[in-house]
């Protein structure tokens, strides 16, 4: 059974026994290993479900990166301070230029005073967008007149990597080559790799054939608890169906988005 914690956690010793450096973010900006995996987990929501990742990586000695929003489905305070405490890094998944409708100084200030938040809890050096991606406004483009080391950040992972060294890969979609669901959590690459379920990115370990630098995204979809299981599975069959709908019937997207914060209240 895939997207379980007993699966996610035999991914984690074949990449150990595979000779991989685990590294948090903030290390691989500053001083990336040979043959490194970035472990990037986006808590856009069940941050119960991240606890329970974080935990399974301290078991084996394992540092990860938590990008947590500011929205109350993502922003556990006990938990953060779990994670932290666990030994990983912390990070903000930022969407304030989407929040904020485009507004660059609203935007900014906004920014400003969430990533002071999270650095209560840790020394945040970097941040991850969140794609929000039934919005208009790309996250991103808040640094089109602002700087990261303006805030005394060191990386972002859509900004900081050239991903034609380095191998992307993400679960968005609940599987591991669901590309054709991210509107804006992707990469330009000239990798030619894909793989679809987690046993196939294992068999690959084996074989060697996997690349030698790796951020490896994943989200809060992963759990042991079946009814869990088997709603998230729906509800990604559900979303995925109408993330493809909102990019081809006009006006679906705009509505798609109300209801995405209204939920994310």
């Amino acid at each position: 059974m895939d997207f379980t914690i007993k699966t996610y956690k035999r991914l984690l010793i074949a990449l150990r026994d595979a000779g991989y450096i685990f590294q948090p973010f903030a290390d691989f900006i500053e001083k990336p290993a040979g043959k490194s995996i970035v472990l990037r987990h986006d808590v856009d929501e069940r941050p119960k479900n991240a606890l329970k990742m974080a935990k399974a990586e301290h078991e084996l000695g394992i540092r990860a990166t938590y990008y947590f929003r500011i929205v109350k489905i993502s922003n556990a305070p006990d938990i953060i301070k779990q994670i932290v405490a666990l030994g990983h890094e912390l990070g903000y998944h930022y969407e304030d230029y989407s929040a904020c409708n485009g507004e660059m100084d609203n935007a900014i200030r906004q920014f400003e005073e969430n990533l002071d938040y999270f650095r209560s809890y840790y020394p945040v050096k970097t941040v991850c967008m969140h794609g929000s991606s039934m919005s208009d406004h790309d996250n991103r483009l808040l640094w089109k007149e602002n700087s990261l080391k303006d805030f005394g950040l060191i990386g972002e992972p859509y900004l900081s990597v050239d991903y034609d060294k380095v191998f992307y890969m993400t679960d968005t979609g609940r599987c591991w080559d669901g590309s054709k669901y991210n509107v804006r959590d992707y990469v330009k690459s000239t990798h030619n790799l894909f793989f679809h379920r987690t046993d196939e990115i294992i068999l690959a370990l084996g074989k060697g054939t996997f690349p030698e630098q790796v951020i490896l995204q994943s989200h809060t979809l992963w759990t042991d608890n079946s009814i869990q299981w088997y709603w998230l599975a729906f509800r990604e069959w559900l979303r995925n169906s109408f993330k493809v709908m909102a990019l081809r019937v006009p006006g679906m997207k705009k509505l798609l988005y109300r209801l995405i914060k209204i939920y994310s209240k």
